[in-house]
């Protein structure tokens, strides 16, 4: 007869922590202005994602995978390449932000299919994705060539995981 209000308190517990997750502390942040989608049970992958504090992105048609992310604050959208040892910033994101240099700042700062890339070593105060952060994050400022800013590993490796799952990336959550 006791199993009844054990249930139903199990239930209860349960229902809150789906309806209202910042109370069960695994909410994710939400951006102003753009409704949170809550996952179906048709969508597998994004609720395991969502329950465990993780980020789902979706394959753009392009084949790749995008994020957008506050740099020092300020909205910034990324291609998600897991290939970049850091993360680079074009040179308007990093203008964008409040970044200055000049000519003389520019050193190698790595090699791409063209040969040397040419850019600024910074540390960035803080990249936030979702509700997680990094802080004094390794980055490089390439002022020419780079068509769209690319979060890379001095960001990604401070998650607790990042893996392909079909179309869909799955940054940070329990692996």
């Amino acid at each position: 007869m006791r199993a009844g209000p054990v249930i139903l308190l199990f239930a209860t517990v349960a229902l809150v922590g789906w309806i209202a997750p910042g109370l069960s502390g695994r909410g994710q942040h939400q951006s102003a202005g753009k409704p949170e989608a809550l996952p179906t049970a048709a969508d597998p992958t994004s609720r395991e994602a969502w329950l465990s504090g993780g980020t789902v992105l979706e394959r753009a048609q392009d084949g790749h995978f995008y994020a957008d992310a506050d740099v020092d604050a300020r909205s910034t959208h990324f291609l998600v390449d897991t290939g970049a040892s850091v993360v680079a910033l074009t040179g308007s994101d990093a203008q964008a932000i409040g970044l200055v240099w000049n000519e003389s700042d520019l050193v190698p700062v790595g090699r791409g299919a063209s040969g040397t890339v040419y850019g600024v070593p910074v540390r960035l105060q803080r990249v936030e994705l979702e509700d997680f952060a990094a802080h004094d994050v390794p980055a490089a400022i390439i002022p020419e060539g780079l068509d769209v800013s690319l979060l890379g590993q001095s960001f990604l490796a401070e998650l607790k995981g990042v893996r392909i799952e079909g179309d869909r990336m799955i940054l940070g959550g329990e692996p």
